[in-house]
């Protein structure tokens, strides 16, 4: 875990609001998990869209969190500090692409994402090391959704 502390007063720059999950970020464990769930409401609201604005929703909140991440990164002089947790709920976002908006499939969902996120298969690892900036604290992110999306379909279509 990174050291580097994080005032709460950060929280009143809505660049960081984001990039910290609206706090979620400054949780004393698991803050990535915590930023998971806070990805879920909006999941919630993002369902209701049709697919093609969900996808253009989830692509804006992509490129805003490339930028979002990299402000707090370079405020905080620490590339990929745990508490930046915006890269998680695009990630559970991308996993939850085209998925039935029901709790089985939300807590599915979200272990999914939570197991490709900390297990970091190929290339999600490598993306994790050799990537920078807010471009690379997305991406791994990304990769790591597209591995549960594929699960939750896998599963989906054998259901």
């Amino acid at each position: 875990m990174t050291t580097v502390r994080i005032e709460p007063s950060m929280l009143r720059d809505p660049r960081h609001l984001l990039s910290l999950g609206f706090g979620a970020g400054l949780a004393p464990r698991a803050p990535g998990t915590a930023g998971t769930l806070v990805a879920i409401p909006f999941f919630l609201l993002l369902a209701q869209l049709p697919w093609y604005t969900y996808l253009a929703v989830v692509g804006a909140a992509f490129a805003l969190g490339v930028y979002l991440c990299h402000y707090t990164s370079e405020a905080l002089g620490v590339h990929d500090h745990s508490a930046i947790v915006w890269d998680e709920l695009v990630g559970y976002w991308i996993t939850m692409i085209a998925i039935p908006p029901s709790w089985p499939w939300i807590i599915g969902g979200f272990v999914l994402f939570r197991l490709f996120d900390i297990v970091k298969p190929w290339p999600v690892r490598l993306a994790d090391k050799r990537m920078s900036g807010g471009f690379g604290i997305m991406f791994d992110d990304v990769l790591a959704g597209l591995y549960a999306l594929a699960c939750m379909h896998l599963i989906l279509f054998l259901v």
